[in-house]
């Protein structure tokens, strides 16, 4: 009999808070701690001299301390998720998620506090207290209308930003669902008439929101359990809901709900009957928000009005309004110019940023994320996934530019374009290390041909290319093909608008490349018939005929395919007596930096000749990234401890570059741990020429290269880029299968590099 459903997903997240240590956290240093000397400069006596710098002046506590990038999730566990009043202790999992969170999407450190205290006022003192030790603080799941006392008093009281975020973080999601729902609908903010339940927390800093937005006062009807709130009602009413009170004598839902534009759900789960959203404007807007039940489902609300434009706050269906959509990157960008406060302007940029993107074109980091939806804006795309990395950049910079110009930044940015390019370093891990390659792409608008035309990180990363650089992207494919996947994936690019094709099946040049290949292949076995054979079907043949033609500056392929049947045919039609593969190349992105791994793919077992042209090519390559090359030659033989094997080879590569002058280090032959422990190093061979970490790691053995690389990827989790074909002039480079979108668009840079930039 098989599990019970439920039961198996309870289990589920049971073991993932418990395994393999209990909890969600853990705290790291971020400085060594391995000597006496680390010792004494991490506590005393060294520790002194921080804390005086900042007794002498406390903002200094954000460059000696972790004060600056350290937030803290403060909550009493009144008003827990959908659990309600469970204590404080019970709402520790749930703190601790929202510490992951912040950490996750912001690269935020977060501690989760959770105090025993039901007094509003004797917790906003409680909160007061911790100012010294944060850069801000996110109150959570706090009941109201004790949250709005607590918040209010620390912000009074508080240099710091405090940001309830179950009160503003909603409001801000629902704030740019609702600007792109309108913009779907056709509709204005200060046209509509808007019907809410709930006159929680949420539900009334939504619908103050919405009034910052432009919606009309007179034209919002407040209900809760106890019907409208009217003027003159006195049962369960606070200020805060008698700010929504209407002169009225009409008392229900039903009442009100006649020719509403926008309900916005945030009470309990069957609200909204059916047959009130019949009696909705055209075209409705339903936020059932309600978790994990909505006020109505989609499914029922489509019966009854198929054009309605439907969010609710589950994860199964479309437009999940999620507040992490938003606090990790107002923290951010709050943090990043030492906001005081976080004030309405923030809130409404960061509202701005969040629809924006929406309306942008779905990176390719969140397609992969979640495989089989449509990500196209529209009435079941307004808002971004949480996935998509461009929320980083877009929404934490947009924030901070807000808290600048209204005066609330203590420490102010000198390049706000400057600050993007970090958060998007903070994200692609690639970024950084790439700009000197994409800055010498951009000398000169190089043409790519891609061999697989069709596949959809082709099409994301020609998009990417577009945006991104001045390269001019060529796909080999069917054209009816690639419009309509364009199409699907709701990318902003057109066939023979933005990019050219070459159809394999169909094409006008197909008789001078058959005759080019031919003319190639002649003497090589290749007839005629051949000849027109190859260039109907192997697109890897078509993109390196055209390079040879000048009709492309370089080609990219591989992502699909055995690397030495692509690498096949570009060396028969591009390889030249001075142009020939001397190995492939790839840049692993780690924690502590790159680390170059040659050679990969071309040689399985490389001569002493080839493993000169591959270090050779190596420091050529790796000074395009900006490194200076320290070239390590590798193997299970160490200085000479072996006679033969691959260390009698790599003995022999070092002997043929000491023949002439060289303008790189390199050393060898050692194992791996010595090229990366200097002191290891030395101790070995005191009088070795390398000095420091060796940066690139050269293998007598394709298997040994390959398994260093993926071992890397698969367990250390590196970033590859690569692996860049050398020898070739960058004319050509065979990608893996694995590659993503991103990786292509940095292949794509390398192959737009012209070769007089790094010879």
């Amino acid at each position: 009999m098989a599990d019970n459903p439920s039961e198996t997903a309870r289990q589920a997240a049971l073991d993932y808070h418990e395994f393999p240590k209990p909890g969600k956290l853990e705290i790291r240093a971020t400085k060594p701690m391995a000597n006496g000397r680390d010792l004494s400069r991490a506590y005393s006596p060294g520790v002194a001299e921080a804390c005086l710098e900042i007794q002498a002046d406390n903002s200094a506590a954000a460059r000696y301390t972790a004060r600056g990038n350290l937030v803290a999730v403060v909550s009493n566990g009144t008003a827990v998720l959908g659990l309600g009043n469970i204590g404080a202790m019970a709402s520790k999992p749930v703190m601790e998620g929202k510490a992951v969170l912040f950490k996750k999407f912001a690269g935020i450190d977060c501690f989760d506090i959770e105090l025993d205290e039901t007094d509003p006022e004797k917790l906003a003192d409680i909160v007061c207290a911790l100012e010294p030790t944060f850069g801000a603080i996110n109150l959570e799941d706090i009941k109201a209308p004790d949250c709005f006392i607590v918040e209010k008093l620390c912000r009074e009281r508080m240099n710091i930003p405090v940001f309830h975020d179950d009160q503003h973080g909603t409001a801000i999601v629902v704030g740019a669902a609702a600007t792109n729902a309108l913009h779907v609908a056709g509709k204005a903010f200060e046209d509509i008439k808007i019907v809410s339940t709930g006159g929680g927390a949420a539900g009334i800093a939504c619908l103050n929101m919405l009034l910052k937005l432009g919606v009309k006062r007179e034209n919002v009807w407040l209900c809760d359990v106890k019907g409208l709130v009217y003027e003159g009602r006195t049962e369960d009413m606070n200020p805060q809901k008698a700010a929504f009170a209407q002169a009225s004598d009409k008392r229900t839902l039903a009442e009100v709900i006649e020719g509403a534009d926008l309900f916005l759900g945030l009470s309990g789960p069957g609200v909204l009957k059916p047959e009130l959203v019949g009696q909705m404007a055209k075209r409705p807007i339903i936020f059932a928000l309600a978790n994990p039940t909505p006020e109505i489902m989609p499914n029922i609300a489509r019966e009854i009005a198929p054009d309605a434009i439907i969010a609710t706050g589950r994860s199964d269906f479309p437009n999940q309004v999620n507040n992490v959509l938003c606090f990790p990157f107002i923290f951010r960008g709050a943090l990043d110019v030492g906001a005081t406060e976080i004030n309405d302007e923030m809130e409404i940029a960061c509202i701005e940023g969040i629809a924006e993107l929406a309306r942008a074109t779905t990176s390719a980091e969140a397609a992969a994320a979640y495989q089989g939806e449509q990500l196209t804006f529209g009435a079941d795309y307004l808002i971004p996934k949480p996935f998509d990395p461009r929320l980083s950049s877009i929404v934490s910079s947009a924030v901070a530019r807000a808290a600048m110009e209204t005066g609330v930044a203590t420490r102010p940015l000198d390049d706000l374009e400057a600050y993007r390019r970090k958060l998007d370093a903070s994200v692609y891990k690639s970024a950084l290390l790439m700009r000197p390659v994409f800055q010498a792409a951009a000398t000169a608008s190089r043409k790519i041909v891609f061999a697989e035309g069709e596949d959809e990180r082709v099409l994301r990363a020609a998009q990417a290319i577009l945006e991104e650089t001045t390269e001019l992207p060529i796909l080999i494919g069917r054209p009816e093909v690639i419009a309509a996947r364009c199409e699907r994936m709701g990318l902003e690019i057109l066939p023979d608008r933005d990019f050219s094709i070459v159809n394999p099946e169909n094409d006008p040049r197909y008789r001078d490349y058959w005759g080019s290949y031919h003319e190639l292949m002649a003497r090589r076995g290749v007839t005629p018939d051949l000849a027109r054979a190859i260039m109907r079907t192997n697109t890897t043949a078509i993109g390196s005929v055209m390079v040879h033609r000048g009709e492309a500056d370089s080609l990219i392929c591989g992502t699909f395919g055995e690397f030495r049947w692509h690498l096949n045919y570009i060396a028969q039609i591009l390889g030249t007596e001075t142009q020939k593969p001397v190995g492939a190349l790839s840049m692993m992105i780690l924690e502590d930096g790159p680390l170059f791994i040659a050679d990969t793919h071309v040689w399985t077992l490389p001569t002493p000749e080839q493993l000169a042209k591959t270090a050779i090519g190596a420091a050529r390559h790796v000074r395009r990234f900006g490194i200076t090359p320290n070239i390590a030659f590798c193997s299970q033989s160490q200085f000479g401890n072996q006679a033969q094997g691959s260390g009698k080879r790599l003995r022999d590569a070092l002997r043929i570059l000491d023949q002439e002058p060289r303008d790189f280090c390199y050393e060898g032959e050692m194992n791996v741990d010595a090229a990366l422990n200097p002191e290891l190093r030395a101790r070995l061979f005191p009088n070795n020429r390398m000095e420091g970490v060796a940066n690139v790691l050269i293998f007598g053995h394709a298997d040994a290269a390959s398994t260093a690389r993926n071992i890397l990827k698969m367990k250390a989790g590196g970033l590859e880029v690569g692996p860049i074909l050398m020898g070739m002039g960058n004319r050509a480079h065979i990608v893996t299968p694995s590659i993503t979108p991103r990786g292509l668009l940095n292949m794509a840079a390398v192959a737009g590099t012209p070769v007089s930039h790094y010879g």
